[in-house]
């Protein structure tokens, strides 16, 4: 394949891959596209540094059929897009609002486990090894306030991260604005979702009112500001991971078995501590974990043996014997 000389953006963009080493030679790259101008963009982009990188692309497009009309359109232009640039393409469609009704999960939740177990299914098919997700910097810094305004931990403020194990966002350091201009210069098509203009949802509601109005004061301090915020906040979350797997090796007491906490162990650590293992240990029990519980869960532990709390529409915790023990409701043991 024949090199043509590189733009300033694509230069740029390839300068990142090989920076945070998101691609090796001879990756397999599955690109999901919308038909969007972020992943459209990244589509080219990717087709643009191929010969350097020399890695294999295809493409998979999910048709969620909730926009009629418009959500077959899309297929249609990703299909033609495929076609001419000569890639190959998975295309399936969901009945997203119904799964959504039998799982119970939100439309965006519906649609997010549709797409990456269609993804993960395409690679086993396939042999790729790598997939490829057009999100970028102004996407980030939206759901980094979106948890933020939903009350988040540590975690959930490091945002979106550049390699996820097999997810690689390679535009994550490109603002929207860099990836419209591309487009522009180039000429490249790209279709525009009506969902995305108005400010119902949360996140349209952050990216046309809050994060411009915020912009309008601070300039572009906003921004950057978050990008370092989300690295700060991965980078003390792999900390802190190191540091629960030492504790829990060092006081197996904090380890869930036959779902069971040791009191005195929990009770020697800080309250960040305990909190952390309590959430480690509602996740192994498939709990919901939120701030409010985590503190209830505290204060049983500040008042004296017997006391319980009701942890799920199941669970209760109740300290009995020297151990936080988490069991099944009366209405749920099955006496």
């Amino acid at each position: 394949m024949s090199q043509r000389r590189l733009n300033k953006t694509e230069k740029r963009f390839l300068e990142q891959l090989v920076t945070r080493k998101l691609l090796e030679q001879g990756d397999r790259l599955l690109v999901g596209v919308s038909g969007g101008p972020d992943s459209t963009a990244l589509v080219h982009l990717l087709e643009a540094v191929q010969p350097v990188t020399g890695i294999s692309i295809e493409l998979a497009h999910c048709n969620f059929q909730l926009r009629g009309v418009e959500s077959d359109e899309d297929e249609r232009f990703v299909v033609d897009m495929a076609s001419r640039m000569g890639f190959p393409l998975h295309c399936r469609r969901f009945d997203t609002l119904r799964d959504a009704a039998a799982w119970k999960t939100s439309i965006e939740e519906t649609a997010r486990i549709e797409r990456y177990r269609y993804f993960d299914e395409i690679c086993r098919d396939t042999g790729c090894n790598r997939i490829a997700t057009g999100h970028h910097v102004d996407d980030n810094a939206e759901t980094i306030l979106f948890n933020l305004f939903r009350g988040t931990s540590v975690a959930g403020l490091k945002g979106i991260r550049s390699r996820h194990g097999s997810i690689i966002r390679p535009m994550l350091l490109m603002r929207r604005s860099e990836v419209m201009e591309y487009l522009r210069q180039t000429g490249i098509a790209y279709r525009t979702d009506s969902s995305n203009l108005g400010t119902g949802p949360d996140r349209n509601f952050i990216r046309h009112r809050v994060i411009p109005l915020v912009e309008e004061r601070f300039g572009s301090k906003l921004l950057p500001a978050l990008e370092r915020m989300s690295r700060n906040a991965a980078e003390l979350e792999e900390f802190l991971e190191r540091h629960f797997e030492d504790l829990l090796e060092r006081q197996p007491g904090l380890r869930l078995r036959d779902n069971r906490l040791s009191v005195a162990d929990l009770l020697s650590l800080t309250v960040f501590e305990r909190k952390e293992v309590l959430k480690r240990a509602l996740r192994d029990l498939s709990c919901e974990v939120s701030s409010d519980m985590l503190d209830m869960l505290c204060r049983l532990l500040d008042i004296y043996p017997g006391k319980r709390v009701r942890v799920s529409g199941k669970l209760e915790a109740i300290w009995q014997g020297g151990e936080l023990i988490f069991r099944a409701l009366p209405e749920h043991s099955g006496k």
